[in-house]
């Protein structure tokens, strides 16, 4: 990971108070299939629980406003379109953030000398 970027996601790391890394952080991969799977989970294997929780909280709320707003000709999707968008976006922020741990750890972990890879 380039220098310049590695200090960038420091910063943003520290204002959104993601905690880095201390023992080997859960495989990107699989953080995000439990994202895709249970929502807002993905962001609490990161460490990160009020940020799952916001995250549902306006899956759940742009759901029914979306709901709220649309006819009855509107398909499923259509009709829950705001709470799906929040989902998708949930979804690729728990492996982001998933990958910038793991990456946090290859490079500066515990010292163990582990070659896994994500």
């Amino acid at each position: 990971m380039p220098k310049e970027l590695s200090i960038e996601m420091q910063k943003i790391s520290r204002a959104d108070s993601c905690p880095l890394p201390t023992k080997r952080p859960a495989r990107p991969y699989l953080v995000m299939g439990v994202a895709f799977l249970l929502p807002g989970m993905g962001q609490v294997l990161n460490g990160m629980a009020g940020r799952g929780i916001t995250m549902v909280f306006f899956m759940i709320s742009l759901a029914w406003v979306c709901y709220r707003l649309t006819t009855p000709e509107h398909s499923f999707v259509g009709r829950h379109a705001g709470g799906f968008f929040v989902y998708a976006m949930s979804i690729l922020d728990a492996y982001k953030w998933a990958r910038y741990r793991w990456e946090h750890y290859r490079a500066h972990g515990a010292g163990s000398g582990s070659s896994d890879s994500g």
